[in-house]
């Protein structure tokens, strides 16, 4: 019953950032849930040097298909010019949850 869904990793500059992108894709029903993680201490390196950052860890959940979709979304109202968008698929599930899941999408 898992084939298909997916976990969506994106990190923000901010709590508000997160919370406005995944408003914006529940809206449009591409992910059923948004859990808003932070703020986090992310390194990493950008431009040859190595940087540190205070960010939100933003967790979606939706259908593999719908990726792109959300990845678009996401490139529109995302403040990075190279956001962090990574998929991973869900392996197990509750039947329960991943019914419900299934019902909050498009």
């Amino acid at each position: 019953m898992t084939d298909g869904y997916i976990l969506v990793l994106v990190t923000t500059a901010s709590k508000s950032e997160a919370e406005k992108i995944a408003q914006h894709l529940l809206d449009a029903k591409l992910i059923a849930c948004g859990n808003i993680i932070g703020p986090i201490a992310s390194l990493f390196r950008w431009s040859g040097k190595i940087e540190r950052a205070e960010e939100y860890l933003t967790i979606m959940k939706t259908r593999q298909e719908l990726f792109r979709m959300v990845e678009e979304e996401i490139k529109t109202l995302h403040s990075y010019e190279v956001p962090e968008i990574l998929a991973i698929p869900i392996i197990e599930g509750s039947n329960a949850y991943l019914k419900w899941l299934e019902s909050c999408l498009v």
